[in-house]
């Protein structure tokens, strides 16, 4: 059974990193699960093209209580409803509806909605936005972020798309609130192989990149 606890931004904060799953099976993902919390990881994304992905979601939310279940690539309505109905505890788009941000705002559920320039992501942040999904960071990279974060210096940033455990540390030098995170994190080729042991060892080395940042 579900239990009603919120997202918690004390356990974000303790390792402000968002993995990206995508398209792995239920069986894959709770092993995943196992080792990014061993490792210190709290904070997991489901993206709703996932097969199962209300179920994925939901076993994630009963089996492991003490990470952050969130729904990604939530693009309308309809998919947030399902999200929110399987437990997710935040939202992650990769685009700017208005009538979803504000149903997550009005619901109390922190919204990441995604967002390129820096109109559209003073759009998502003036609609409520807990934090601004950057998308795609690989882009235009660090530069482009400082750049944002001069005038726009109180919105929270999280650059996602191109974030590697190579370039990590410099997104966190410019500011941002975090990262999201995808195959450069849940190595395919160690997920592939099983070898969740080593893909244990991976995440904390990624971790280990920006133990400095972490409050």
């Amino acid at each position: 059974m579900l239990n009603n606890k919120k997202f918690s931004w004390e356990s974000y904060n303790k390792a402000p990193i968002v993995g990206i799953i995508r398209g792995q099976s239920l069986e894959v993902t709770l092993e995943i699960a196992k080792v990014y919390l061993a490792a210190g990881f709290y904070t997991i994304e489901v993206t709703m093209n996932t097969p199962e992905v209300e179920k994925i979601i939901s076993t994630l939310r009963i089996e492991f209580p003490e990470l952050n279940v969130g729904a990604g690539t939530v693009c309308n309505l309809k998919d947030l409803e399902k999200a929110v109905k399987a437990g997710s505890q935040f939202i992650v788009t990769p685009i700017i509806d208005e009538e979803i941000i504000k149903s997550c705002v009005s619901k109390e559920i922190p919204i990441f909605p995604g967002a390129f320039t820096p109109s559209e992501i003073y759009k998502a942040w003036s609609l409520g936005a807990s934090a601004v999904k950057v998308f795609p960071a690989t882009q235009l990279g660090v530069a482009y972020i400082k750049d944002v974060l001069g005038p726009l210096d109180t919105i929270k940033l999280l650059p996602t798309g191109g974030v590697s455990k190579e370039n990590i540390k410099s997104f966190f030098d410019v500011g941002v609130v975090g990262v999201g995170m995808g195959s450069s994190l849940l190595d395919k080729h160690l997920i592939k192989n099983k070898d969740f042991e080593g893909l244990q060892n991976h995440f904390k080395s990624i971790k280990g990149e920006i133990e400095n940042y972490i409050k």
